[in-house]
């Protein structure tokens, strides 16, 4: 299940997701009424059996505001008039999102400004400077 990268496969998590649909509001008319075309997914972190405890922490961290109490994270899609477009709606943003928050992110490098840039600021300085000294009124000595 896991590849030899240390991260977990995704696709295997569509298994622990808890889907339902429900009428939907927005576009479709009168059909819209007698249909169930908003999908509602359910992906509770904590009991998951695919991720590992290190990756169920990450996500419990960065996705705070986004769960229940439980750690359940809630996410539904009602743009389309048919399910099926829905479904694969909600589960592309739950994959964009999951992949996203256990991505690591990258450790900034601080790097010192070079030869040119430093010219370039110690020239700015001698124009403002010439500026201002220019404002004066002229000396009488």
């Amino acid at each position: 299940m896991i590849p030899k990268s240390g991260q977990t496969d995704l696709t295997y998590l569509e298994k622990e997701i808890e889907f339902s649909t429900s009428r939907s509001s927005g576009k479709g008319g009168q059909h819209v009424n007698t249909t169930e075309t908003r999908v509602e997914i359910k992906f509770n972190i904590p009991s998951s059996q695919i991720l590992s405890d290190e990756q169920k922490q990450i996500l419990l961290f960065k996705l705070e505001s986004r769960l229940s109490d439980k750690g359940t994270l809630r996410m539904y899609s009602q743009k389309e008039r048919s399910q099926s477009a829905n479904r694969e709606d909600v589960l592309r943003r739950f994959f964009a999102l999951i992949t996203k928050a256990l991505k690591p992110k990258k450790k900034r490098i601080p790097v010192k400004p070079g030869k040119a840039a430093k010219e370039s600021r110690l020239k700015e300085k001698k124009v403002v400077s010439q500026r201002k000294e220019l404002r004066k009124p002229p000396n009488e000595d």
